[in-house]
């Protein structure tokens, strides 16, 4: 197989993300408007590429309050940095399991970040065209991209930790 263009399709994937609140559980949240594409070559993954785009303000962790405060200068920005993007450098490893290593950018600030990222398998669409399906997953430090707000726990510790969990599940579809 060669290099194939898919655009993601947005309403059978996810972008989410967890993070432990006040040191005893976790909080799950997503973000729900974003688009992306990639490039994709089953024999050779190093050839391999994506890009996506996400708006912070489509932060949704099910609870409207917590979800504005995420909305503000404390964490996201949201009014002046409204987009996270992140943009592919390298691919390695193997069709199956392999690694994309990328720039995360949020609030101003980009990283580098490794996506652990197992490819689910290939599926011709009843309605015609194909699907391409992953998922992914990586841990960043909040702090890292300036996100540092948090409150100190009287018992000790802290409120919101600074690790966030992300995971992505990825359906592609045939690009046009």
């Amino acid at each position: 197989m060669a290099l194939e263009n898919w655009n993601i399709d947005v309403t059978h994937s996810t972008v989410g993300f967890t993070v432990r609140h006040l040191m005893v559980s976790k909080v799950h949240g997503q973000f729900t408007k974003w688009k992306g594409t990639f490039a994709f070559d089953e024999a050779n993954v190093a050839n391999s590429h994506v890009e996506a785009e996400i708006e912070v303000a489509s932060v949704d962790t099910r609870d409207a309050q917590r979800d504005a405060h995420l909305r503000t200068g404390d964490f996201f920005d949201a009014e002046k940095f409204p987009l996270m993007t992140f943009k592919s450098t390298s691919v390695s490893g193997e069709k199956g399991k392999f690694k994309v290593t990328g720039d995360l950018s949020l609030r101003g600030v980009s990283k580098p970040v490794v996506l652990d990222v197992e490819y689910t398998g290939r599926m011709k669409h009843p309605r015609g065209g194909e699907r391409v399906g992953f998922s992914a997953q990586t841990s960043i430090n909040r702090k890292d991209f300036g996100v540092s707000f948090n409150m100190l726990l009287e018992a000790g510790g802290v409120g919101v930790s600074e690790k966030v969990d992300i995971q992505l599940d990825v359906q592609g579809s045939s690009a046009t």
